[in-house]
């Protein structure tokens, strides 16, 4: 099926849109949707089994019938169609006209006509981009619609330089594929080749990847592959073979991509993600909730995603990401292990760990953690914390073994749009905790071997909330409102009477508006702006860290550790202490002294002055260490006098 695509379909890797038309005159770039022609006019090509007839209506034109071509497909060429006219399709003879399932963009919202994009007239400069590869990653997840507070690609294009200094190289985008309503986190898309009207053009978004990659930018997008959204859903006035009902998500019907007619939904899939690579010159692909993702084909649909999204990168460095709650390791093994080849995974027990650790709880589904040293050191070490063991919260075993794979495959996290909105109030987590906690906790997650990922404004501590929004129609706003009361009773906290009142209403427009980030707290924020900065440069400039190789760690008390970071003839120490001033007398930890004729320098401590601490005295003392009570302190191996004079 992929191989099928690419020979009839797709552009070669690499080459030139322009010259490749001149070689392959009319040949359309992808299997469904309008295509501009080089040669003029539009290519129309949808899927509609089961119907005898589909016309293209062409606003303020006229109607042209498409030929079926067998296999439930039509298409056809309109000569007088052109870039920048809105369509629809007429469906039999019954008169209602629906948008393209694969529409390139709505103006109007998913209730619209589809637009006409020729992506071929903009003018891309990335031509010398590279991407980025997985390891050496630095994420920040973003939400266009309240990074800034127009919420359009034009206002985050201009701080992309601002965040590439920082030592960001790798933006995730949440969903932008068209959704109903004038805000929304983006999970209920409906088009998944219409880039959300709001938050502007084809064109602006182009910009915006082009101004990224100038600006030494990856940028990665969250798609959704499990559902699509309750509004606004079209696929199946052409075919109720989109979706099956062999299996069940919480938010609606899955994708059919195993049964019978599944092969063009397959195809329907695979070609959204060339899409955003291809057209889009994105850097790979978020995947959205994988577990919910249902294929038993031998040749499963995570497979052939990477494998496009590789193919059509041309050589291009891609990252493909999943999601996935159940914790199966088999997505980001190579095919000679039954996997997938994808790239990373969502680490989400390194987060419920660091929420038990800073705020105190651990209910719902934190209750299988205890927020201890131990955890910290195995999730650094081995990623997921549970690898098959009993799941008391699931009452069930979770989780595949990850012990072999390296510890960028894990994507760790303080925070993200979940996460904060799950707080019941879109509290951020320096909210929930002490400002030392956070700060130690934050120097974990940089400076840890495995992919760490920022949500927007984090980096300055925001004082903005993150919470739950979404503009549906007064029915269903209604219904997702109980949803998520609902929801947050798995928390006792949130389960009490007076909490399910205090529940948010994510059809208030003021919890959009209140989420939007102020990008004068980088001044009036700067300690905790440094200290991101600081840590960064150090995760990105010293070899022992940028390697992101072997570690080692070793419980000190039952709030403190230390992981000791092993180089080319210097080693790292990050010490991490979450609870009282520990001092170690005697300390019978091997990892703890360095290496032969050297000895320990403070590199960097999340308690010094200019990050609004208390500063820190030295730890390697006469009195033995001395380690700071709700601080991270690294320190670097080297040669010393002092040290040589004791040495036999």
């Amino acid at each position: 099926m992929l191989a099928t695509m690419y020979k009839r379909f797709s552009i070669l890797p690499g080459e030139d849109r322009q010259s490749l038309a001149r070689k392959k005159g009319d040949q359309r770039n992808l299997p469904m949707g309008a295509e501009v022609l080089p040669s003029g006019g539009v290519s129309f090509r949808v899927w509609a089994p089961n119907h005898k007839r589909l016309q293209v209506a062409i606003e303020g034109g006229a109607e042209v019938d498409l030929k079926p071509e067998g296999q439930g497909y039509f298409s056809g060429k309109v000569s007088s169609a052109a870039a920048g006219d809105l369509y629809r399709y007429r469906l039999d003879d019954k008169g209602d006209l629906y948008p393209d399932p694969a529409s390139r963009f709505q103006p109007e919202g998913p209730h619209g006509p589809s637009q006409i994009v020729d992506p071929g007239d903009f003018a891309w400069t990335d031509k010398d981009w590279k991407g980025h590869r997985i390891d050496g990653m630095v994420l920040y997840e973003m939400h266009i619609g309240t990074f800034t507070q127009e919420g359009t690609w034009d206002a985050a294009q201009i701080e992309l330089q601002e965040i590439a200094s920082i030592g960001v190289n790798a933006l995730e985008i949440m969903p932008i594929a068209e959704f109903p309503g004038a805000f929304g986190w983006g999970y209920d898309g409906v088009d998944l080749f219409a880039p959300y009207h709001h938050y502007g053009s084809p064109r602006d978004l182009r910009n915006f990847v082009d101004e990224a990659h100038a600006s030494g930018i990856a940028i990665i997008l969250d798609v959704v592959y499990n559902h699509l959204g309750p509004d606004g859903n079209y696929l199946t006035k052409y075919s109720e073979d989109y979706f099956t009902d062999r299996h069940w998500t919480e938010w609606g019907r899955p994708f059919n991509l195993d049964g019978e007619n599944s092969g063009p939904v397959r195809e329907f899939i695979l070609a959204n993600a060339s899409y955003w690579i291809d057209e889009y010159h994105m850097d790979g692909l978020r995947l959205d909730a994988t577990q919910n993702i249902y294929d038993s084909s031998p040749d499963h649909i995570f497979s052939g995603i990477g494998g496009t999204v590789r193919a059509v990168a041309g050589g291009r460095a891609t990252v493909v990401i999943g999601e996935n709650e159940s914790q199966d390791t088999r997505l980001v093994r190579p095919e000679s292990q039954s996997g997938c080849c994808l790239n990373a995974l969502w680490n989400d027990d390194f987060h419920h760990s660091a929420m038990a650790a800073l705020t105190g709880h651990n209910e719902a589904y934190y209750t299988d953690y205890l927020g201890s040293p131990q955890e910290f050191i195995s999730a650094v070490k081995w990623g997921y914390l549970y690898q098959g063991q009993r799941y008391k919260w699931q009452k069930k075993r979770r989780g595949s073994p990850s012990l072999d794979l390296r510890p960028w495959t894990f994507v760790i996290f303080l925070q993200n749009h979940d996460q904060i909105a799950n707080s019941g109030r879109g509290s951020r987590v320096h909210q929930l905790t002490s400002p030392g906690k956070y700060k130690a906790m934050t120097a974990l997650m940089l400076l840890a071997p495995n992919t760490p990922m920022l949500f927007q404004g984090q980096e300055f501590a925001s004082s903005k909330p993150f919470y739950y929004f979404a503009d549906h129609v007064p029915k269903l706003a209604g219904d997702v409102l109980q949803g998520r009361r609902e929801f947050l009773r798995q928390f006792r906290s949130l389960a009490t009477p007076e909490a399910q009142e205090d529940v948010p209403d994510p059809r208030d427009r003021m919890l959009f508006e209140r989420s939007k980030l102020d990008f004068l707290e980088r001044g009036t924020h700067q300690s905790i702006y440094d200290l991101h900065k600081d840590l960064l440069r150090l995760r990105c400039e010293d070899p022992v860290f940028r390697s992101q190789g072997r570690v080692e760690g070793a419980v000190l008390s039952s709030e403190a550790f230390l992981l000791r970071f092993f180089g080319q003839g210097t080693d790292r120490l990050l010490l991490v202490n979450l609870g009282l001033d520990l001092h170690l007398d005697p300390a019978p930890e091997p990892l703890l002294a360095p290496p032969l004729h050297e000895v320990w320098s403070i590199l960097l401590s999340s308690e010094d002055v200019k990050y609004g601490g208390m500063g820190t005295p030295p730890l390697d003392t006469e009195e033995n260490w001395r380690i700071p009570g709700h601080a991270a302190v690294a320190m670097a191996s080297g040669a010393s006098k002092e040290v040589a004079d004791w040495v036999i």
